[in-house]
């Protein structure tokens, strides 16, 4: 397999790739990190595009102005079905980029390991096909994907907030959870963010519960990232229905 060079897109200094990026490159990847000070001008050379999460809202260009180049690259990779792989802020951006709305989660955030369970769509679709019925994620969000871009694919929900993985075309993927963290990582938001960890479940955020949850997570979500390392090389194929994309 050739190494596909992949462009990550990290906007927040405390939600580095992790794990994730372990698991890309152990599968042939080549990782071009970026921050919000030196994006591409394009996706250009590029096999792959991953977009990371962060603090910020999807929609606050005031404060931080750069959100519309991020917002700009996620729908230039759609459009030119370039693999994308968009988590937490990632997907809320990739839906705002792509037609689709993003709001504060009106029953509070989402904390701690939770389960997601897998739609319909999600047993026919490449990444998603050899997921568990209900893969294991980590939750840290207050803002949710209220509604999707027009014919999106809806590949996992949970009762709280239904939109949780979506693909968007053929090829680009949102994750409204993160599956890049450490226990470690968890640990410092909760401590910095005490009135958003207050929503985890009693005991969720405990050490060893985050501990146990990583490598459940890692077993189900590294050989996703492997998957798409494959999507990004050529050697998997795209989702053979594209969906109509909305015209901008």
């Amino acid at each position: 397999m050739t190494s596909p060079r992949l462009l990550v897109i990290q906007p927040d200094e405390f939600d580095p790739i992790g794990p994730l990026g372990d698991w890309l490159t152990s599968a042939g990847a080549e990782l071009d990190i970026r921050q919000p000070a030196a994006l591409p001008a394009n996706t250009d050379g590029y096999a792959g595009l991953v977009c990371l999460g962060g603090h910020m809202g999807a929609n606050d260009d005031l404060d931080f102005p750069w959100l519309a180049d991020v917002r700009r690259l996620l729908a230039e990779a759609t459009t030119r079905q370039l693999p994308t792989l968009a988590i937490c802020l990632g997907a809320q951006l990739l839906a705002v980029a792509t037609g689709g709305h993003v709001t504060k989660g009106p029953d509070g955030p989402e904390v701690g390991p939770l389960l997601v369970a897998k739609r319909d769509v999600g047993w026919q679709d490449p990444l998603f096909a050899d997921l568990p019925f209900m893969p294991d994620v980590m939750q840290f969000h207050s803002d949710i994907v209220e509604r999707l871009p027009a014919r999106a694919a809806l590949l996992a929900s949970a009762t709280l907030y239904p939109n949780q993985a979506f693909r968007v075309g053929r090829c680009s993927y949102g994750l409204q959870f993160h599956i890049e963290t450490t226990t470690e990582l968890v640990e410092s938001w909760a401590a910095s963010s005490p009135a958003t960890a207050e929503f985890a479940r009693p005991g969720e955020l405990e050490h060893d519960r985050l501990v146990q949850a990583h490598a459940d997570i890692e077993e189900t979500w590294r050989p996703f990232a492997a998957q798409f390392v494959k999507l990004a090389a050529g050697e998997l194929a795209p989702a053979t229905s594209p969906l109509p994309l909305i015209q901008h």
